[in-house]
């Protein structure tokens, strides 16, 4: 219980915006025990404004859709940021109420939220304009919808991590890059049943694009990825590891047409060999880091 005389010195000397600024620093946890100090305290750490980037990862076993639904109504429009990584019970329902209350979210992790579905993406897409950042790894029941609503109701869409999620297939890449073409991040890890022609729809719509995970993606073949290197000249960062049907080919490609690159992942890539990485070499100076383990053709040339 707080006292009936809960004014402390500090409350009094200063103004309630610098006090509000100081507030602004600290993390959940903090904030939580400040909220406990005094009344006074209690009104300035849960202040919308000072809940603007939110990270429950270590509180994830603990976390229910309810907190989520009375977080998001507590910080409204000020939440930027939401970390809900690996908040197994958080499902659809809190999501929706989130989105409807923080329309201004730019953010947002859901990395391993096994619950949502499609449901979430729909929400998102009707409320939250201003996404840029959205982690939806390990969320298995993610379809082709889910992208076909990021790209009708989110076209700030600069990052997409869908990695894991299997049941994506061409039609929902092509559905998000047509709406959303300022990509500069996508990872696809593990998205199994992608083929060329979804590669194609990316080096054809994101001249943005940066980086590119496709690990596992095991029915890629030169062809996709050739045309992800001619339309996506600014790409610095690719992983192909375990796209094994790749060739000498893409690191023509890369030297031909990405010369900022600077990291390349290849590994279990047994097709390419010392002629192709001299090509690349030559021609993308900028190279820092390569995973060449499993490259059995590749020796002390590269």
């Amino acid at each position: 219980m707080f006292s009936n005389n809960d004014e402390a010195v500090i409350n009094k000397k200063l103004p309630k915006e610098l006090l509000l600024r100081i507030f602004s620093f600290l993390d959940v946890v903090t904030l939580c025990r400040c909220a406990q100090v005094s009344r006074a305290w209690n009104v300035l750490a849960l202040d919308g404004s000072n809940w603007q980037r939110i990270d429950l990862f270590d509180f994830q076993r603990d976390i229910e859709g309810r907190v989520v639904e009375n977080i998001s109504k507590r910080c409204g429009g000020f939440l930027r940021k939401l970390s809900l990584r690996g908040c197994l019970v958080v499902g659809d329902n809190a999501l929706r109420t989130f989105a409807q209350n923080c329309r201004n979210i730019e953010v947002l992790n859901l990395n391993g939220c096994t619950k949502i579905t499609d449901a979430t993406c729909t929400s998102l897409s009707k409320f939250c304009s201003k996404l840029r950042q959205l982690d939806l790894a390990s969320c298995t029941s993610i379809t082709n919808l889910s992208l076909k609503a990021l790209s009708e109701g989110c076209p700030l869409l600069e990052q997409l991590n869908i990695s894991w999620c299997d049941q994506v297939t061409k039609d929902g890449i092509q559905a998000l890059v047509r709406g959303c073409g300022g990509l500069k991040a996508l990872f696809l890890r593990g998205c199994t049943q992608l083929e060329d022609e979804a590669l194609k729809y990316i080096g054809a719509h994101c001249p943005e694009l940066v980086t590119l995970n496709l690990q596992t993606c095991l029915q890629i073949t030169d062809d996709g990825l050739i045309t992800i290197c001619r339309g996506c000249h600014k790409l610095q960062s690719l992983c192909a590891s375990g796209c094994c049907n790749i060739t000498d080919a893409i690191l023509n490609a890369l030297g031909q047409n990405c010369p900022r690159l600077r990291i390349l992942e290849v590994a279990r890539c047994s097709q390419l060999t010392d002629v192709g990485f001299t090509t690349l070499a030559r021609n993308c100076h900028e190279l820092e880091k390569m995973d060449l383990e499993e490259c059995v053709q590749v020796g002390g040339a590269t």
